[in-house]
């Protein structure tokens, strides 16, 4: 039996229906939080028993627990966190909960695997080379930077132009929200849990991730469904700073895969994994590639100049140590991917 938490959203639904559609049993533990889900989502799939609770309530998850040999914890609350208001509740159901089910697991004797949903978040800022000083690690950008339209980071030592890089899991973390500061303590905790009782844990660090069931005007709403919302209702998508801004934006198929991968392999894996297309691409492109899927008079995207002091300029993804370790290699064509995206409807809380 896999438990899968957060089992009724986006990326977890997908995880569900391959396992399914692979022969395991399946168990989901979902909260149906009013900020993600109005309703039981109808997508669900019948062949996985379904349970609604907190992953944070100890009685909810020890039921949950009952015969489970693996557990993919995609439980969590997403977004920039960029509001403090909302930093309890970021606390609670990323931190607590997996706090929750990690003392869960270690109490029930659990000799399983446990895959967690990580993020690219916890990198910060991509890895950037200056041409004078090698490999360099950019301060924040200053809001002074930002307001006079200077989007790209700078060389700490002498001021120059950084060249962005793909980054790989040997990075160090640099968490610059509270969604980031969550999804490194998860891994935090979540690795401490292997050390001391033997069980191996893969963390998945998701890249960004699109595609069908993705919600729409939620603090769980992506980039690409903030555009696709904005095409949909006939308003062009507003692309912050200069468009220029570099991510992996990687299928939610790819990142179900990924899971059911680590989950069941012959050979559990312990470690860290970035789960990306290796194939960057602009968020001004992305949002040019689901206008032109749109149709020839969805309206252009709009280039504002505006930023999220939280944000980053570049971080996209090395995907050269999940294929070679995990067996993991992203299949869905970007093009294609956004296409379908376009047609999609999106998730309404």
């Amino acid at each position: 039996m896999i438990l899968v938490t957060g089992g009724a959203g986006f990326i977890g639904s997908h995880i569900v229906d391959e396992l399914v559609d692979a022969g395991h049993e399946v168990r989901i533990l979902d909260a149906l939080l009013d900020a993600a889900h109005a309703v039981t989502p109808d997508y669900l799939n019948p062949g996985a028993e379904f349970i609604e609770g907190d992953v944070a309530d100890p009685a909810v998850v020890s039921r949950a627990l009952r015969g489970v040999d693996a557990v993919c914890h995609q439980a969590a609350m997403v977004g920039l966190g960029l509001d403090m208001g909302d930093i309890t509740d970021y606390v609670h159901h990323n931190d607590l909960g997996t706090a929750m089910l990690l003392g869960a697991l270690a109490g029930s004797g659990f000799e399983g695997r446990l895959v967690l949903a990580s993020s690219m978040v916890v990198y910060g800022e991509g890895a950037y080379r200056c041409h004078r000083h090698g490999l360099v690690a950019p301060e924040p950008r200053a809001r002074e930077d930002l307001e006079l339209g200077r989007f790209s980071p700078r060389c700490n030592v002498c001021g120059g132009d950084l060249e962005p890089l793909a980054v790989d899991e040997s990075a160090a973390l640099d968490p610059r929200n509270v969604y980031a500061a969550t999804k490194v303590h998860q891994e935090h905790l979540c690795f401490a849990f292997a050390r001391e009782t033997g069980v191996p844990v893969t963390a998945l660090r998701y890249h960004n991730v699109y595609g069908p069931r993705m919600p729409r005007d939620t603090p769980y709403s992506g980039v690409a469904a903030i555009f696709a919302s904005a095409l949909a209702a006939g308003v062009p998508p507003h692309v912050f700073e200069d468009g220029h801004q570099l991510r992996d934006f990687v299928h939610v198929r790819d990142v179900a895969h990924a899971n059911v991968i680590a989950l069941t392999r012959d050979d559990a894996l312990t470690g860290a994994f970035n789960v990306a297309s290796g194939d960057p691409r602009s968020v001004g492109e992305m949002a040019d590639a689901l206008a032109d899927a749109a149709g020839p008079d969805a309206p252009r995207p709009l280039i504002t100049g505006q930023y999220r002091l939280g944000d980053v300029r570049h971080v996209f993804a090395s995907a050269e140590r999940a294929e070679r370790v995990l067996g993991f290699k992203a299949r869905e064509d970007f093009r294609a991917g956004m296409a379908e995206f376009a047609a999609a409807p999106l998730r309404v809380a």
